[in-house]
């Protein structure tokens, strides 16, 4: 697809970079977004990347629309998506799968799910070919996910599974939304997984629920002391599945203000990525293992 721009009011342009979320689109975002956070310039006020597109906010009365839209373009016949490297982090993120918790909601809302017999797990093994829930943790944990972006609500971070797209984990999102999901929740709607930042309203299927606070506006969680959200475009998160004892472990740990994450500095490269995929997912996971 031919990149798409189009004015979203006097102070906004929209970016759409591709029709579907791929890596190559999010990357395509990620080269122009950076390129423009790198030339400063005047006028521009928020840049916000999207899976496959993003949003940029500007002063209309320091630059022209036109100028603005123009800019951009020059930004994106420059940037060099084929050989992207980006420098970044892994981020362990344990989850307790076939929680109490999420299941208890899950079982309150029943009503608006696709298949009120099953858990949201059952059925999203069942209609991924996978081998009931054993089979579906393995196939959620066993490979890394892109943070393609982080919105929604604050902090939430949107997933992207860094596997072949015949290997992607696909569910619908409930019927109807529901109106409670507990804090911390790993959820997945659609392609995307995701972990819900605060209680509330939400429609993405539930599969367990993780120990580690992603978001606090207070700042006195000691790793989101300099900055309240955990997440940013380009993390890579590696889920690891965890019992009911080293949740209950980890939770203490963590409201004695003594836990800490799992979190190692990574180079990703595109390129790497698509001639191995299965290789580089396991030496971008490997780096957790100095930490």
């Amino acid at each position: 697809m031919k990149t798409r721009y189009s004015f979203g009011g006097d102070e906004h342009v929209f970016v759409e970079c591709d029709e579907e979320m791929s890596l190559d689109a999010f990357f395509k975002g990620m080269s122009i977004t950076t390129a423009l956070k790198e030339a400063k310039i005047p006028g521009v006020t928020e840049i916000c990347p999207a899976n496959a597109s993003f949003l940029v906010r500007f002063d209309p009365d320091v630059i022209a629309p036109d100028d603005m839209m123009r800019e951009l373009k020059a930004l994106e016949a420059a940037a060099d998506v084929g050989s992207s490297v980006l420098d970044t982090r892994i981020i362990e993120v344990p989850v307790l799968y076939n929680d109490p918790w999420t299941h208890e909601t899950l079982m309150r809302f029943r009503e608006r799910h696709q298949d009120p017999g099953s858990t949201d797990i059952e059925y999203t093994a069942r209609i991924n070919d996978l081998d009931g829930v054993d089979g579906f943790v393995k196939a959620h944990s066993g490979a890394p996910w892109f943070v393609s972006m982080v919105g929604f609500v604050a902090g939430l971070p949107f997933l992207y599974q860094m596997v072949d797209r015949a290997r992607q984990i696909q569910s619908p999102k409930y019927l109807r939304p529901r109106t409670d999901t507990p804090r911390l929740t790993v959820g997945h709607g659609g392609c995307f997984g995701c972990i819900y930042s605060v209680r509330g309203a939400g429609g993405y299927q539930m599969f367990g629920i993780t120990p580690m606070p992603i978001f606090d506006p207070a700042q006195e969680v000691p790793y989101l002391r300099d900055f309240m959200c955990l997440f940013t475009p380009g993390d890579i998160v590696k889920f690891t599945p965890i019992d009911r004892a080293e949740y209950d472990h980890t939770l203490a740990e963590v409201e004695a203000g003594r836990w800490m994450p799992r979190i190692a500095p990574v180079t990703f490269s595109l390129a790497d990525f698509k001639k191995d995929m299965d290789g580089t997912n396991a030496k971008v996971m490997e780096a957790l293992n100095g930490r």
